[in-house]
């Protein structure tokens, strides 16, 4: 069988989200299925550390596929040329986006459908767009893997797809996150953090994301903090975060917050590692893949209780309103105070993180293209 693959978010040292459910499941397809062909298509000039095997044929197609004038340029024209130049039997797309002109078998990854329930979180074009497309994507499609039972449901209920069309294939963590000794932490808490107790967030600093609520939270939390806590904020800055630097500029115990930026996943280890908790409180998510990170790590969390965030937590969080900063700072609280609960939760985090893989992930996108193909039959 030779698979066409939407290769676009498979970016040189820029994995995140997307790129990293991207490049964690394809390279386990083309090693474990060396008898199928894989047509890599990437919208730029592609890395060859992403052509992971030899049956695994890379190709560059114009224009780069960046905004919405050039999604439909790509998806609707460049792609169905080399649809017919290749023969592809299927076309994967692990970033959800389809080709409406194209004939084959498709099978898209649609993670969530945040542009639906808050296009405020995205630019106007894009938002129109993805609220234009993806309903037609989502009919398109032979069949449509998810990250989440949530978002399965989120689909069927948005789109009208029948449930049996859709496979929940969950996300994986890197194995680089895992626990650390007792020494390097030591070391780690004495050299950078001044033996001073943190919270850590980890993920883009994006409004959907709700930093700046996690900020007023913390400025509650340090009133009755008598340990000296931190807020460790690791991720980009991506846009509108106006809200955010507002909140951070009237911040009381703003010198008690750190922002690294985007920093490397080793770089990222004894920050989740150490930390007291994740606090990692999204407005909207599809999965929440720091979760899966912390977990790994035996860090437990505190997120929001709702959309797919308590699928995905299971007893290793304390879920709470995400809109309420006084419910987010109350949980802040309680982790930092109560000893039994927080030994409990790690215990639960390390026990929650082996129920996901990305080789499960991978198998279970397999699975999905499989039927597909059966469906099609």
């Amino acid at each position: 069988m030779r698979i066409a693959v939407n290769a676009r978010f498979l970016l040189r040292d820029r994995l995140e989200g997307l790129g990293r459910f991207s490049h964690e499941v394809l390279q386990r397809l083309v090693k474990d299925h060396p008898e199928h062909q894989f047509i890599f298509f990437f919208d730029r000039p592609y890395s060859e550390e992403f052509v992971y095997a030899d049956n695994v044929i890379p190709v560059s197609v114009f224009p780069p596929a960046r905004h919405p004038y050039l999604y439909y340029l790509w998806f609707e024209w460049s792609l169905p040329r080399q649809f017919k130049k290749w023969k592809p039997d299927l076309f994967f797309s692990p970033d959800g986006f389809l080709s409406l002109k194209a004939e084959i078998p498709q099978v898209p990854v649609i993670h969530d459908l945040a542009f639906e329930h808050y296009p405020e979180y995205v630019s106007k074009t894009g938002a129109d767009y993805y609220r234009k497309y993806f309903p037609q994507f989502a009919k398109k499609a032979t069949r449509i893997a998810t990250v989440s039972s949530y978002s399965k449901e989120d689909i069927q209920k948005t789109y009208g797809i029948k449930p049996e069309l859709i496979d929940v294939v969950y996300n994986g963590a890197s194995e680089g996150f895992h626990p650390l000794s007792d020494e390097k932490l030591a070391n780690f808490r004495k050299e950078k953090m001044q033996n001073r107790p943190w919270f850590v967030y980890v993920g883009s600093l994006h409004p959907r994301k709700n930093i700046h609520r996690l900020l007023k939270a913390f400025d509650q939390f340090k009133v009755e903090d008598s340990e000296n806590y931190q807020l460790v904020i690791v991720g980009r800055k991506a846009w509108q975060t106006e809200e955010l630097e507002e909140v951070y500029s009237n911040m009381t115990y703003k010198d008690s917050v750190i922002f690294t930026g985007r920093i490397s996943d080793e770089e990222m280890l004894p920050y989740l590692c150490g930390a007291r908790a994740l606090s990692y409180i999204p407005i909207f998510e599809g999965f929440g893949l720091p979760l899966l990170e912390a977990f790994q790590c035996g860090t437990p969390a505190i997120t929001s209780n709702g959309s797919s965030l308590p699928e995905v937590a299971g007893d290793a969080a304390i879920c709470v309103d995400p809109m309420s900063a006084h419910d987010i700072a109350q949980a802040m609280l309680q982790i930092a105070k109560d000893d039994s609960l927080h030994e409990r939760l790690k215990k639960n985090a390390l026990k929650r993180a082996q129920a996901f893989s990305w080789g499960s992930t991978a198998e279970r996108v397999w699975q999905c293209l499989e039927k597909s193909i059966f469906d099609r039959a």
